[in-house]
């Protein structure tokens, strides 16, 4: 043998076994740490944690950019994308073990030009690394690498995982990850929906996602689509007739980005992420060891969310507050800003707490210049009532500061009383605007005579009192307090209890506060579950202190609950990534009072929705049996109705961020700022079937008192006192006066559902609308409530007048 022949052949088994022990080494792990046989069984590829409704509906995601991808199985995706995938980047998928010979000699015979070696498992292998490597020596390292996991992949996962597998990983247009995230974006449709040309778009993005974006770049989109479809033919998944039909349509996207902004009830997501990062804190990943992360472990959190019912709560907002809002910005006060006077500190600190004041900062501006630019106009885009919820328009940002402040807000929670599980929680009036969410337990305002029910029934439970009862309609002396209330007008007539809690009465209920105590109602109040601490000043049985609808309404569950306490929940269960359930939820629930009393105040509560404060509210919506309560607070800053029936609990109001902005007019008092959406809300649930609320439930009558009282009393309907005073409730009105205004109906609820589910929607809008033609579901046309001299209270709770 030659010499040089020699030397060739020992140079070759050198480089050949100097490459098999580079591959060991690799493999071992010197030139950094390869994913163990368990990681790839169980791959730890970033995940968004992912938010659903009771019926399984996605509500939304949490997740970091990278992190926003949703599993699929192979079974959910279309095939159409499988084969569109395979002919594209890897032909001879269903042929290697992972490493294609042919590609690689291909690759380094033509340097590429003709298409890289890369399989599409050595892709997927890639898309474990936290990048790709850019130095040329450390580069060929991870190809190695590449190829070491590739072969392990392939060993312990069958093709179609595999294909699954990477579909679920791989980046496309626009920052999205994975194939079912990306099909919700750019088509509005699970995977498995998707049709040829849908499927050669998504692929074809796969090899340049920001060249081959259709939204932003549709010619070279197209034609990627093009060669995506013409590899389908030559690898016989589609015929050259259909790819030629299918080459000549124009591409239609129907793109929807997904964010923090899109969604199921977005107010309530952010309180679900806040308490799952803190159940986060406080569980460790078995497979980490590490505390689980809500942006990248894909949890999977289960809410009582019924989104119909979300929907019609949203919508409901939708009609009745653009009404409100002219109302506001047409009063003399907003309209020539006098509103303001004396307010620069509040108008500082939010233009010191904006996002424009903080990027001024960062660029070095002194504060001088950055006061001085807040008064130049500029071109922005502010919240509107509009179907879009938002207008183009060329102001000062401080005035966009006055303006966006002068926006009344709501907010509108509906639990079911007996479970405590929230169906609906709209925190304000847009999410994308206003973050700020107005009903969770931290948000408190003042609750006006919405908590009078509370004094009712502790007089009921504690000091002996009955429906019967008189009390007087006189103001209280109070030592070290004076009187109460403070203004407005008694009558100094004696009222039975239940008249004066129809109509709202304050003389008089600051006269049943005088008998039970400041401090015994405290007591009581911090017995049923308001756990806000609250100082014994008498005032506070009209209303003034500071709760949050959440803590109300958990107080309000007792009524219809038969004397039980039961906290809302709107959490179910949590579970990991692959649906083992990682803890679930139980409902708490504890007996504050008796049976017997919580009937009787819900039997009294029937007043305000006859002929009280609320009158006529039930009769409108056709309803067997309901119970209500307004509450207005000092100048109308805070408007409330909580109200109930059977089977919902809901609690909605009205006020703005600032106090010192309100409605001047009747419109702020709680029976007509307020109650108008929970009204709407319950005509559609009522009219939507499928919601199984029924109108004709009733409440459950203890057998204890079934016989034993009577009732009776005066109406004084003529004698209200003037409105103003703290906890006052003035003002009925009829439906005619909630009704929304022609172009203001076309406003949609804020939360975005896919089509699929819209379509169900909209369906079952068309059948209730058929059935208002029919008059089926319609509640009944009613006259105004009559001024009764007698016996109402006999007609809503029943029994005998009594002789004597």
């Amino acid at each position: 043998m030659k010499q040089a022949t020699r030397v060739f052949w020992r140079l070759f088994f050198i480089g050949i076994g100097a490459f098999a022990l580079l591959l060991l080494l690799i493999n071992l792990g010197v030139f950094g740490k390869l994913p163990s046989l368990s990681e790839l069984e169980n791959p730890s590829i970033l995940q968004a944690t992912e938010v659903y409704a009771a019926d399984g509906t996605l509500m939304g995601k949490y997740f970091r950019e990278r992190g926003n991808r949703s599993n699929v199985e192979y079974k959910d995706i279309s095939k159409h994308v499988i084969n569109a995938l395979v002919a594209t980047e890897d032909e001879r998928f269903y042929e290697h073990s992972g490493i294609d010979g042919k590609g690689v000699l291909r690759a380094l015979l033509f340097l590429g030009s003709r298409g890289g070696g890369s399989t599409v498992t050595q892709q997927l292998a890639l898309n474990m690394f936290d990048e790709r490597a850019r130095n040329p020596v450390t580069r060929m390292i991870q190809k190695l690498k590449e190829w070491i996991i590739a072969i392990k992949l392939e060993r312990n996962f069958t093709k179609q995982e595999i294909l699954a597998l990477y579909l679920n990983v791989v980046p496309f247009s626009d920052n999205v990850y994975g194939i079912r995230n990306a099909s919700l974006t750019f088509f509005s449709k699970e995977p498995d929906r998707l049709n040829v040309e849908e499927s050669a778009i998504l692929v074809g993005m796969v090899n340049g996602p920001t060249l081959f974006n259709p939204r932003r770049n549709p010619k070279p989109a197209l034609a990627r689509r093009n060669h995506v479809i013409n590899k389908m033919m030559e690898n016989n998944y589609i015929t050259a007739a259909e790819a030629s039909k299918l080459k000549k349509d124009p591409i239609v996207l129907n793109y929807k980005k997904q964010d923090e902004n899109t969604g199921l009830a977005p107010y309530l997501r952010e309180v679900v992420r806040n308490d799952i990062k803190k159940w986060c804190k406080e569980h460790n990943n078995p497979s980490t060891g590490d505390p689980y992360d809500i942006y990248k472990d894909g949890l999977r959190i289960y809410t009582t969310i019924v989104p119909r019912m979300q929907l019609y709560a949203e919508e409901a907002v939708a009609r009745h507050m653009p009404v409100l809002q002219k109302v506001l910005s047409a009063q003399n006060s907003v309209k020539k800003g006098t509103v303001w006077k004396g307010r620069d500190n509040v108008l500082d600190a939010a233009m010191k707490a904006s996002d424009r004041w903080e990027n001024g900062k960062d660029d070095n501006m002194s504060d001088a210049a950055l006061k001085a630019s807040f008064n130049q106009k500029v071109p922005m885009k502010v919240f509107a009532w509009n179907p879009k919820r938002e207008k183009d328009t060329i102001m000062t940002p401080m005035d966009s500061i006055r303006y966006h402040h002068q926006m009344l807000q709501t907010s509108f929670m509906v639990t079911d009383p007996i479970t405590g599980e929230v169906k609906a929680w709209v925190g304000g009036i847009d999410f994308k605007t206003f973050k700020f969410d107005h009903v969770n337990i931290g948000t408190k305002r003042q609750v006006g005579s919405s908590i009078k029910p509370f004094l009712y029934c502790e007089a009921l439970e504690e000091a002996g009192f009955t429906p019967e009862t008189p009390v007087e309609n006189v103001a209280q002396n109070f030592p070290g307090y004076g009187l109460v209330p403070a203004k407005g007008e008694c009558k100094g007539n004696t009222v039975s209890m239940a008249s004066a809690l129809t109509y709202s009465l304050n003389c008089a209920t600051a006269y049943i506060m005088k008998q039970v105590g400041p401090k015994q109602f405290v007591d009581f109040l911090h017995n049923i579950n308001i756990k806000t601490p609250i100082e014994p000043y008498p005032s506070i049985c009209l209303g003034a202190v500071d709760l949050s609808m959440y803590e109300m309404l958990y107080g309000y569950t007792m009524f219809a609950n038969r004397g039980f306490s039961v906290q809302p929940t709107y959490i179910t269960r949590i579970e990991d990534r692959n649906g083992n359930v990682l803890e679930s939820f139980q409902t708490k629930m504890n007996q504050v009072i008796s049976e017997s009393a919580a009937y009787i105040t819900t039997k009294m509560l029937a007043g305000p929705v006859e002929v009280g404060t609320a009158a006529g509210l039930r009769a409108r919506l056709g309803a067997a049996e309901m119970a209500g309560k307004t509450g207005t607070t000092n100048d109308n800053a805070d408007a409330w109705f909580i109200g109930f029936t059977p089977q919902l609990l809901g609690g909605t109001w009205i006020g703005c961020d600032d106090r010192f902005i309100r409605l001047e007019s009747g419109l702020g008092y709680g029976g007509r700022a307020a109650m108008p959406i929970w009204e709407y809300f319950f005509q559609k649930v009522y009219a939507d079937k499928s919601l199984g609320i029924d109108r004709e439930a009733r409440f459950t009558q203890p057998e204890s008192i079934r016989k034993e009282f009577n009732y009776d009393y005066t109406p004084i309907i003529d004698q209200l006192p003037p409105p103003g005073a703290e906890g006052a409730d003035q003002g009925n009105g009829g439906a005619g006066d909630y009704m929304m205004e022609p172009d203001t109906t076309n406003i949609p609820p804020e939360s975005k559902l896919s089509d699929e589910e819209q379509n169900v929607l909209k369906e079952a809008n068309k059948d209730q609308k058929k059935d208002d033609k029919k008059g089926g579901d319609k509640p009944p046309a009613v006259e105004p409530p009559k001024k009764e001299k007698k016996g109402l209270l006999r007609k809503i709770f029943g029994g005998k007048k009594d002789k004597n």
